[in-house]
């Protein structure tokens, strides 16, 4: 079950702008490692920030074709929802392989930790932790060939010792996806 709570300090806040969802993958290297990228000067959000993978899932991905004569689409809700869902997780997998550079067999299948949501706007995001096979050095090299590479200027691997003091420097959704994934540590460690 997924709770999200809104103020009405948060509604008014936001009453003119859209929420679309965000989303972002806490991806883990073969040496124990976390990925985080530094964000371009020529972004429109959070530039100079340090961010996890990610971005949106893509509407037009979900290929609900519109009916020609008027009618409503021949799908039905079962049908959507699984696209739908499909989406949310194909969608992660190709912003972290357009961001970074690595290959998508490189990637387990993304792990839905939660949601959260950014102080500025409200805006949710969906957070996914993933496990990447590749040593942090192999990753760097890849980085360089990244599709999206311009939206980021430098690709950096840590320790989650380490991202705990860089952690100031994340937008606060992405301070969130890291308290997500620091959650999901903890709650397998004690089973």
């Amino acid at each position: 079950m997924i709770l999200v709570v809104l103020t009405v300090e948060d509604v008014i806040k936001c009453q003119h702008t859209a929420s679309p969802l965000g989303n972002g993958a806490i991806v883990v290297t073969a040496d124990n490692e976390i990925v985080v990228l530094r964000r371009s000067d020529n972004v429109g959000e959070f530039a100079g920030h340090l961010v996890f993978p990610g971005g949106h899932p893509e509407p037009e991905k979900v290929e609900v074709a519109s009916s020609q004569n008027g009618q409503d689409p021949v799908v039905t809700t079962e049908e959507l929802n699984k696209k739908v869902s499909e989406e949310m997780f194909d969608s992660i997998s190709r912003e972290v392989v357009e961001e970074i550079g690595v290959p998508a067999t490189s990637l387990t299948t993304p792990v839905f930790i939660g949601l959260s949501r950014r102080i500025l706007n409200v805006r949710p995001a969906a957070f996914f932790y993933m496990k990447c096979n590749l040593p942090s050095k192999e990753i760097h090299q890849l980085y360089s060939s990244a599709l999206d590479g311009y939206e980021s200027i430098q690709l950096h691997t840590v320790s989650p010792v380490i991202l705990e003091h860089m952690k100031s420097k994340m937008p606060g959704c992405h301070q969130g996806g890291f308290a997500l994934y620091k959650l999901m540590i903890e709650a397998s460690t004690k089973v």
